[in-house]
């Protein structure tokens, strides 16, 4: 309900608004029946023309009103639930912004999104008929019962039986189906991950043929949807009949018992009509309450994802202290760290020191936690244990805003955004002109582009109309572009040939003085010339050191090279 408020808050009057103008609406049609009944019992029965003329006016004039307050209750509830639904959006999106990496490990992008659009579609659905529905329904169903009996206290009673047969059916319907909308909520969740993942990976699907394996999975996910889809349409269709029953059963009731009231003269034809009318009004109002109950059932499983997602607060707390860093020396300090709880520790008990301006390498085997440690450094996860600190200060007392202009990290996933050449690289400096830019591109030995017309250039989609190299590139030029003091770049030459490799790494020798530059790498000739080698096994720091030092002393560093340059070369 506190999600519900705060989304509602910025679109106050006009959720209290269009309620008031559907009173309105509900008024105009509860006064209607008994004109009508005024109609045949008085101006009828006279033969009284001027009568009957006056009091049809007065339905005319009735029912003009309601339009007005049905008009004007619609627009105030789509303009404020437009409104709401656009605010919980954005408040969504916002939080997510604040999710370390840890938080979007746990979160799937595909429920992300699920939950962002469906979910949120959901609450704003249940909003716009609770200023309806939610409104009308329970006024019509409590003055209608109010004007039937006044009209006639004797079949009223009627009222006694259907009500209570009709909301015990309604409780049993809906509480079978709220955990179903729930579930239909998760293979949906379900769907659109596969959906997600067949269209990212479309080129490898098809490089390996394998259309029909993914199609075959697609068709289970969209299997199992459509089954809680259907298991939650036959609950629910179940209601209609059962209560279209209950109302025929209700009117042929009130014909009989009323006929025979009409035969003792007790009771005027014109009352039965008008209480007809008044128990479809009441029924109608029912049936109407039963529909949002399933907008409720479905809307509450909706929230509940919704608040899952608010819940979460980011492992990143913010500890900001005025004090600023005392140079950029980067010291690891007995650091352990681990991706789950109850997971086995990634790096474990991790020192070093760097001085600030070095050229660093790191190197290890697959799995020993290299990429773990540039994600620590630019704190996109906090340590379990141990600290790191900058400048002699923990980072974790920086701001995330501070913290991201000293360091910038080039990742193994090299994303970029549709736009142009121009817009991707501004993601690292906003304010840089078309000659920066131009300068961070020749400085990470992408020159061609370093062009009005290249920068002008296309970037289509997760930069898919670019190669591998070039992507990379274009990733380091982006970073470049804040000037950060620590550049790290985690395997960011990879897909580079050994001279474009070598041309940026001796570029960014020249272009980053004093900056601490580290480079984590698989490959032996992108670390060799570095100040300072650290060496990971297993998520260890097993040695450190030049490279002539470790060729000597590290054996496992001299295993790696060996296989790399070759046992002659080495000696």
């Amino acid at each position: 309900m506190k999600t519900l408020w705060q989304t509602m808050r910025g679109s106050l009057i006009f959720f209290v608004l269009a309620p008031l103008l559907m009173i309105l609406e509900v008024y105009c049609d509860l006064y209607q029946p008994t004109l009508m009944a005024d109609i045949i019992d008085i101006g009828v029965r006279n033969n009284d023309p001027a009568y009957i003329l006056r009091v049809g006016g007065q339905m005319v004039f009735m029912a003009i009103l309601g339009l007005i307050g049905g008009f004007g209750c619609l627009f105030f509830s789509a303009k404020s639930t437009a409104a709401a639904g656009g605010r919980l959006r954005q408040r969504l999106f916002d939080h997510i912004q604040t999710f370390s990496f840890r938080e979007i490990d746990y979160f799937q992008p595909s429920t992300l999104i699920t939950r962002l659009t469906n979910d949120v579609s959901q609450v704003q659905s249940l909003l716009l008929s609770s200023q309806r529905i939610l409104v009308r329904a329970p006024l019509l169903c409590i003055g209608g019962l109010f004007m039937a009996y006044r009209l006639s206290p004797q079949l009223s009673v009627v009222f006694g039986i259907t009500i209570p047969l009709v909301f015990v059916l309604a409780l049993v319907v809906l509480t079978r189906a709220n955990g179903i909308f729930k579930g239909m909520q998760e293979k949906l969740d379900n769907l659109n991950n596969v959906s997600r993942e067949t269209l990212l990976g479309i080129r490898m699907i098809k490089a390996f043929v394998t259309e029909n394996r993914q199609r075959q999975k697609f068709a289970q996910c969209n299997d199992d949807l459509r089954q809680w889809s259907i298991k939650a349409q036959r609950i629910m269709i179940i209601l209609s009949p059962l209560v279209t029953l209950i109302i025929n059963l209700s009117i042929i009731a009130i014909l009989w018992f009323g006929g025979i009231l009409v035969q003792y003269q007790l009771l005027e034809v014109g009352k039965i009509m008008a209480f007809i009318t008044y128990i479809l009004q009441v029924m109608h109002s029912l049936m109407m309450s039963m529909m949002i109950m399933t907008s409720i059932s479905r809307a509450k499983a909706s929230l509940d994802r919704i608040n899952d997602v608010l819940a979460v607060k980011t492992a990143l707390a913010e500890n900001v202290i005025a004090t600023q860093p005392q140079g950029y020396d980067l010291q690891f300090e007995h650091v352990y760290f681990k991706y789950h709880e109850h997971g086995a520790w990634v790096l474990e008990d991790i020192s070093f020191t760097l001085k600030e301006g070095l050229r660093v390498g790191v190197i290890g085997p697959t799995g020993s936690g290299k990429s773990t440690l540039a994600a620590l450094c630019a704190r996109l996860y906090d340590v379990d244990d141990g600290k790191i600190l900058l400048g002699g200060v923990d980072i974790k007392q920086l701001s995330q805003q501070k913290l991201s202009e000293l360091v910038g990290v080039v990742l193994q996933e090299n994303i970029l955004f549709s736009g142009t050449v121009a817009d991707n690289l501004r993601f690292g400096n906003q304010e840089a002109d078309d000659e920066l830019l131009k300068k961070a591109l020749i400085a990470s030995s992408f020159a061609e582009y370093a062009t009005t017309e290249g920068l002008s250039h296309l970037v289509e989609q997760r930069g898919s109309n670019f190669s591998g190299g070039q992507k990379q590139r274009l990733t380091i030029a982006r970073t470049l572009l804040k000037m950060p003091k620590i550049l790290i770049l985690d395997d960011a030459s990879s897909a580079l040939d050994f001279a474009t490799e070598a041309a940026l790494y001796k570029r960014l020798k020249t272009n980053q003085h004093g900056t601490t530059t580290i480079i984590i790498a698989q490959r032996i000739n992108s670390i060799k010339d570095a100040d300072l080698i650290l060496v990971l096994e297993k998520g260890r720091l097993v040695a450190q050191g030049r490279h002539e030092v470790l060729l000597t002393h590290c054996p496992l560093y001299r295993t790696i090279c060996a296989s790399q340059l070759g046992e002659e070369a080495l000696s």
